[in-house]
């Protein structure tokens, strides 16, 4: 039976001893640690680099030094935002598993990977529960004006005028519209299902069935977005959705209405959503994710009074980030050990005769 060896590669968000501590619980009868630390400690370095990244893909990251020093003889780099790039696959030639502790794959080159014989694992729905939480409450601050309340206080004026003091809403009784019907969206829905509104969905990857069955009404982008009350965003970003929600959507949009996104800023022409905000065409938004961040000084939503703005911390939860690292070590271990795995994403690397070579000799 051979050896596992592996580099935890932590960052500020999820430090190393996370991915240690996953590492001693579940896959040490595996192997042992070569190295565990942080590529990446400065959380403000940190969110710089992770955007890139996600806008870019792995690849303008220079190889990790400590992946240079250290990743020869490993077979296993896990870790949440290190970019596993080519360069570093290149400097890993004895890798064959790559684990990342959350659901995006955007600093992950997956197509070389699986050419390398490697096979790559996420932890699909970690955050679910706190994304689809704060959705909800930024729905809630947003049209009850709750964040803008509280601002007056503190700037100590009492405010009760709003730009939507005419058509302050309840949920009840409304039409809330979700892109994406994954992990999070389906949550979203049944979180939102105590208010008792009407649900539509626009999700082409989900079997229609599977819509109607959460008590949902599939529907397409046009009529989710001429007919919600509010719209709020749970799609991935990939390339052929980039900037999917543009200036025509937006302006079938009701002027009642309000735009939600706890997804993907590159989803959505932010030009046309400012636009639309600015002239009042639609009556407020709430945003977590930006093109740039931290937001641009410039940004035309830092003049806006109706809109709330917050910092990319929907999926930011103790418990989230916490777990997640074991999450990603307990599906690995349930592979190695023959069972079924539910985050691998290149399954066709099971195929591969010197995967299947180097497996068989972890497994003994």
């Amino acid at each position: 039976m051979s050896k596992m060896s592996a580099i935890l590669l932590g960052d500020a968000m999820i430090p190393s001893p996370g991915f240690k501590g996953a590492w001693e619980k579940y896959l040490s009868q595996y192997g042992d640690i070569a190295f565990a630390g942080d590529w990446e400690p400065s959380w403000d370095k940190l969110q710089f680099r992770r955007l890139e990244v996600e806008k870019q893909g792995p690849e303008i990251e220079p190889c990790e030094p400590l992946v240079l020093e250290h990743g020869k003889d490993a077979s296993v780099l896990m870790g949440l935002f290190i970019a596993c790039s080519s360069k570093v696959m290149e400097a890993m030639p004895n890798l064959r598993i790559i684990g990342v502790s959350r659901a995006g794959l955007e600093n992950v080159n997956v197509e070389e990977a699986t050419k390398r014989g490697i096979l790559v694992f996420n932890v699909m729905g970690r955050n679910a529960h706190a994304v689809s939480d704060f959705a909800v409450g930024m729905m809630l601050a947003e049209c009850r004006n709750i964040a803008r309340a509280f601002h007056s206080i503190k700037s100590g004026e009492w405010r009760k005028t709003f730009v939507n003091s005419d058509n302050v809403p309840e949920l009840g009784g409304k039409t809330i519209g979700i892109v994406g019907f994954g992990n999070i969206g389906r949550l979203v829905a049944k979180k939102l299902s105590g208010f008792e509104p009407n649900i539509i969905v626009y999700d082409p990857y989900t079997p229609a069935e599977s819509i109607k069955e959460a008590g949902c009404q599939p529907v397409d982008l046009d009529t989710l977005f001429s007919t919600a009350d509010f719209v709020t965003i749970h799609a991935r970003l990939t390339e052929d959705n980039k900037g999917m929600i543009g200036k025509d959507l937006i302006d079938k949009m009701k002027p009642t209405s309000y735009f939600i996104n706890t997804g993907r800023a590159g989803l959505v022409d932010q030009d046309a959503l400012a636009a639309a905000l600015k002239e009042k065409r639609i009556m407020g938004a709430a945003l977590d994710v930006f093109t740039t961040e931290p937001i641009a000084k410039d940004s035309p939503f830092l003049e806006l009074d109706n809109v709330t703005l917050t910092t990319h911390i929907a999926g930011t939860t103790s418990d989230a980030l916490n777990n997640s690292p074991y999450l990603l070590a307990a599906d690995i271990a349930a592979f190695l050990k023959g069972e079924k795995a539910r985050f691998i994403i290149n399954k066709e690397v099971l195929e591969n005769e010197g995967f299947k070579e180097w497996l068989a000799s972890v497994r003994g």
